[in-house]
């Protein structure tokens, strides 16, 4: 039996792909476009799209552990409980699902309603899923590289709240840990719930403060502006995106995304180590951009 890891391409797939690297199960790699698709050695391409069921049914077979990645679209939740579902059919004994964190408290953010109610399906089925919910991607900051080099500016309006920003590294990390505790048990194990988050609390004073540390030189805070995120936003993705990223960030600026101790605790008892920080990823970047 294998592992079918849905998402391959994408950051998150690749880092569960990685982290999967080197171990002693079979793994497959769910594409769209298998021919192109350029994976590690051991890895499978497989044909496949969460939109279309028959395709879905037919990537199924021989898999016994799923990772699923239900990308943001606008039928996210349809594809989400499809495919939990097309697994559930084909006898799939562990998924990996990752989900959102604060899903259950963002009810008018779209992408973390989809993923809170494919949770519901979880939990009222007893599905054997882990289900892990990641806050705010570190490395969506990499993005941050021309405004911060050019104008001294760190732009992403995540307001004075907070978030603890988890690195996708630790992501990966995670989800392959359970993928690979799934896949060697005997059979299904009971459901399991992960909070994915960093060890800090990241704000607009932390986030320039550090910045300002790491790169030498002043850096300010681009403001709370969410009509220029959503603009911005649009000039690169959808309407309806935009509006999905505005809503989350006003969320953000209201509310904060900050994880507890025990939170944190708990993912660093899985890595078997503390979560990486942001400060750690500023250093690293920094190097980066001054090398290039």
């Amino acid at each position: 039996m294998a592992i079918l890891v849905t998402g391959s391409t994408g950051v998150i797939g690749k880092q569960v792909l990685a982290h999967l690297d080197g171990s002693d199960a079979e793994v497959r790699a769910l594409t769209r476009s298998p021919e192109k698709a350029q994976f590690a050695t051991g890895v499978t391409a497989v044909k496949g799209d969460l939109s279309d069921v028959d395709l879905m049914r037919q990537a199924m077979k021989g898999i016994s552990t799923v990772f699923l990645l239900a990308p943001n679209t606008a039928d996210e939740l349809t594809q989400a409980l499809q495919a939990l579902s097309v697994a559930r059919d084909a006898g799939v004994k562990g998924i990996v699902y990752l989900s959102v964190f604060k899903g259950a408290d963002y009810v008018d953010v779209p992408h973390f309603t989809s993923k809170y109610t494919a949770e519901r399906m979880i939990e009222r089925l007893d599905l054997p899923v882990t289900v892990l919910r990641p806050a705010y991607f570190i490395q969506n900051d990499v993005r941050q590289k021309d405004p911060l080099l050019t104008h001294g500016v760190y732009g992403m309006p995540i307001g004075t709240k907070g978030i603890s920003m988890v690195d996708v590294r630790d992501i990966g990390d995670a989800a392959a840990r359970e993928l690979l505790r799934r896949e060697h048990a005997a059979g299904p194990l009971p459901r399991e719930t992960y909070e994915l988050v960093g060890p800090d609390v990241i704000d607009a004073d932390t986030v320039i403060s550090i910045w300002s540390e790491v790169l030498g030189q002043p850096v300010r805070y681009g403001g709370d502006d969410l009509d220029v995120l959503e603009q911005r936003l649009k000039s690169v993705a959808p309407g309806w995106l935009a509006y999905d990223m505005r809503l989350m960030l006003s969320r953000y600026q209201q509310d904060g995304a900050a994880a507890s101790k025990a939170e944190v605790g708990r993912l660093a008892t899985l890595l078997g180590r503390q979560p990486r920080s942001y400060q750690d990823f500023a250093v690293a970047m920094a190097a980066a951009w001054t090398k290039s």
